[in-house]
């Protein structure tokens, strides 16, 4: 039994929004569907799931499809993805590494 997964309008239109703009930097750059497939080591239909904004594609893909054709995933300047992805690490390291679900109300009433 195949189980649908829901996706948030949110989600939805950025993946939409991700395609869109690796098929027109494909065009501008002036290669073909197949072509672009081929460097990114897919199929050419799971291109098109790409650049339809198909959710069912891996991130893994889609990212990688998008720095073939250049489009900027967070910045602009790739050198900034590094300094943010170090930012990211210094927060997550002063949080704690698990969370559990709080138990119940706190009885703090002496």
């Amino acid at each position: 039994m195949k189980v649908t997964r829901t996706f948030s309008p949110y989600a939805r239109e950025a993946a939409k929004l991700l395609g869109m703009q690796v098929a027109a930097a494909r065009r501008e750059r002036r290669w073909s569907a197949e072509e672009l497939a081929e460097r990114a080591g897919i199929s050419p239909p799971t291109l098109t799931k790409v650049e339809s904004g198909d959710m069912t594609v891996g991130l893994g893909v889609a990212f990688e499809v998008a720095a073939l054709v250049g489009v900027p995933l967070f910045h602009d300047d790739r050198s900034r993805l590094g300094f943010e992805v170090g930012r990211a690490a210094d927060r997550l390291a002063v949080l704690p590494t698990r969370v559990r679900r709080r138990a119940g109300s706190v009885n703090d009433d002496f």
